[in-house]
Parts: C-alpha cells; structure tokens; sequence
C-alpha cells in the first residue's frame, strides 16, 4: 500500500476499537494460552515495558513496518524478531516515553519524529514476566535508521503488503528454553518467523489495518 493511502485513512484508525485479547489468542501458541488461563495476577510483580510499532513510507513510497531481531545472548528472547522497545526507566514518565526512547537507542528514529496514533492492549509475558504495553506510531518520512550495536542484530524493513498478506501467516514447529517442538502460530516476514508476544500483537494491528 502507498504511504499516502495509508496516511489517509489513519483518523479513521484513531476512532477505532481495539480488537483486545481475542485478536491476541489468535497467534497465541497453545501453551501460552495455558499459562495466560491459570495465572493469579494478583501474586505476580511483573516489570514494564513499552514498544512501537511505527510504520513509515520507503524509498519506493510503500508503507513499511520497523521490526528487530534481537542479538544472541543468555535470555527468554534472544535472536528473536521484535518491536523496537524495552524497559521503563527511572527517567521516563509513563510507558510511551518507554517506547520512544527505546526506539531512538534501538534503531535511531528520534522520539520527537514519531506520531504516536494508538495505545494498543496490554500483554503480559509469562516468561520474562513483564506486562508490555504497544504503541502504534508513524513516521512520515523515510528514516535513516542504525542498530543498536549492542541491542539489534539487524533492523527489519517489513513491506505492509506483505504483513497483510494471508500467506505471511504460517505455523511453525520450534523449540525454546522452556519447551521443546511445539507447534505455534506465526507469521513469516522478511524470511524469519514471528511468534509468541510479537505475534499476538501483530495480530491486534493486522485485525484493526484490515479493516481501513
């Protein structure tokens, strides 16, 4: 889709209601949605996080989404594809400061360029125990973006074309930390599978771009 047609219709985005949880589950593997089903919140003192979703027009005028794949290293979400974001900071006043300030340290976009258009729904990750909390954002040029050299292993530039497109939804055997060849509901962009919290809420966004 060309940026300008995306652009035009984002007031009618704004107004509309968030598809919530239910659009969550869709991409939910099984085994999250167990855990989701049998936790008490009320024992739990999870960490915050913010992320962005910022979509912006390419070179070739197409509208794009910025994704990253994280850096190897000793934790829940090593090498896998995320949104640009992290955790709330003593300095930050709420969690989309979060949000934009992860994302200039992460790929370089200025906070003050992004128009924050949405908060999206919550998620709680039983994992890494956090609750993340999406912003949809745009950016209405193209950006000059640089990975965080200690963060991101390589930035994604996801054509929204092809975000929509039945055929990036896909379902995957893989294998993690805490389970061993389980099937997953995933989406396959730029050649790598997103999955679990990333894919939920990709799903939430593609439910609400679907129906603009």
């Amino acid at each position: 889709m060309e940026f300008e047609i995306f652009r035009n219709r984002i007031p009618k985005l704004k107004k509309m209601a968030l598809p919530g949880e239910d659009a969550h589950r869709k991409l939910a593997p099984l085994i999250r949605i167990n855990e989701l089903n049998n936790l008490d919140m009320s024992k739990l003192t999870p960490s915050q996080a913010g992320v962005m979703a910022i979509f912006y027009p390419g070179e070739d005028k197409q509208t794009r989404l910025v994704l990253i794949l994280r850096k190897t290293y000793k934790g829940v979400h090593s090498n896998q594809v995320g949104f640009p974001g992290g955790r709330i900071e003593v300095e930050d006043k709420d969690l989309e400061e979060t949000a934009l300030r992860e994302t200039e340290e992460e790929v370089g976009i200025h906070r003050n360029d992004i128009e924050v258009l949405k908060k999206l729904t919550k998620l709680y990750i039983p994992p890494s125990n956090f609750w993340v909390q999406p912003y949809l954002g745009i950016l209405h040029k193209t950006p000059k973006m640089i990975p965080q050299e200690t963060e991101v292993e390589a930035i994604l530039e996801v054509k929204l074309s092809e975000f929509l497109n039945d055929q990036s939804m896909i379902t995957e055997n893989l294998s993690t930390y805490y389970a061993n060849n389980i099937e997953v509901p995933a989406y396959k962009l730029n050649g790598h599978v997103v999955w679990g919290a990333t894919g939920m809420m990709l799903s939430e966004i593609r439910e609400l771009l679907l129906k603009i």
